[in-house]
């Protein structure tokens, strides 16, 4: 049998490489441009307040995208990122204050809940052959239910613990004024891009993403890897979940919905591509800050709500525009 570790030749490396340097410049050169747009159209943009508020924002959307990079790596789709977070904030506020257990506990409880989601999620992706599009939009309803089930429709508060919100509105370095999510988020980059590019799950990641069948035929378990990917990215919304309890103080049952779509967004913007086989982290990361950065560049500008979502659904058609006509040209 054909050794898993070197299923592919030279040629075929090039094919389920991250996307290329040219790509991740172009995106980065368009979160310059936009920051000078907004520093000149308006001076309070680059005040240290709005910076940290732009990154804090960033935090909760960016460690979303970063699992749903995995997931659309593999030319899948996860819609339920946004309601398994809220599933995940719930469950922790349903450990910690309900249940009395330490804060710890109900953190791990949070990541795990995301996690099993993940999974189950792989399994009836691989297992029930149900496409990921399905098997998510049905998680994504399974799991707003559960969350206002499990709460009783009313938020959770974490007032006696007051150490909660620290974790993400907190701050481990001294003298600088930067929110322990901002930090989270950028460690969580870091480790989302050493899986990616230097292990074999990132390897097959981009293998069955590049061409499934014949990453199946040279005698990988596409199944465990798939299933794999699912959970790691099921626990990078778990984190996320926590996070946003953190930040809020509290779990908010009734909200989440519509977060996937922002998470998709900066993965589509950073240069995955939704055809699955190429993507980065790197691109993830400047896709969620190009997101916050639009979103609070036209608030400061006093553009009204529905003109802000115009323009950002105009900027995702011109990112899947863009790697439409990339594809076309390889």
């Amino acid at each position: 049998m054909t050794n898993p570790i070197a299923v592919t030749t030279n040629a075929e490396k090039k094919k389920i490489i991250p996307v290329g340097a040219l790509q991740q410049t172009l995106a980065f050169a368009s979160l310059i441009a936009l920051i000078l747009f907004f520093s000149i159209a308006s001076s309070n943009f680059l005040q240290w307040s709005n910076i940290i508020g732009i990154l804090l924002s960033t935090a909760v959307i960016g460690i979303l995208a970063l699992g749903a990079t995995f997931v659309i790596i593999t030319g899948g789709i996860d819609l339920s990122v946004g309601t398994v977070m809220t599933l995940s904030s719930v469950m922790t506020g349903v450990l910690v204050v309900n249940s009395g257990l330490p804060m710890i506990i109900g953190v791990m409880g949070g990541i795990a809940t995301g996690a099993f989601c993940g999974l189950l999620c792989g399994v009836m992706i691989t297992k029930l052959k149900i496409p990921p599009f399905i098997s998510t939009l049905a998680m994504m309803m399974v799991a707003k239910g559960l969350a206002l089930v499990i709460s009783n429709a009313a938020p959770i508060y974490f007032l006696e613990h007051p150490l909660f919100t620290k974790i993400a509105l907190g701050s481990i370095i001294p003298g600088v004024n930067i929110p322990n999510a901002v930090l989270i988020f950028f460690v969580m980059a870091i480790i989302g891009g050493i899986i990616l590019s230097k292990t074999i799950l990132g390897r097959y990641n981009f293998a069955i993403g590049s061409n499934e069948e014949a990453t199946r035929l040279s005698g990988v378990n596409v199944n465990f890897w798939k299933i794999s990917i699912y959970t790691l990215a099921g626990a990078f919304t778990g984190i996320a979940g926590v996070l946003m309890a953190s930040r809020l103080n509290s779990a908010q049952p009734a909200l989440g919905q519509g977060y996937e779509l922002e998470a998709i967004a900066a993965v589509v913007i950073g240069g995955t591509s939704l055809s699955g086989g190429k993507g980065s982290i790197v691109g993830t990361v400047i896709g969620a800050l190009i997101m916050s950065v639009l979103t609070n560049g036209l608030r400061i500008l006093s553009i009204p709500q529905e003109w802000q979502t115009v323009v950002v659904g105009l900027v995702i058609i011109l990112a899947v525009f863009i790697d439409v006509v990339r594809r076309r040209n390889e």
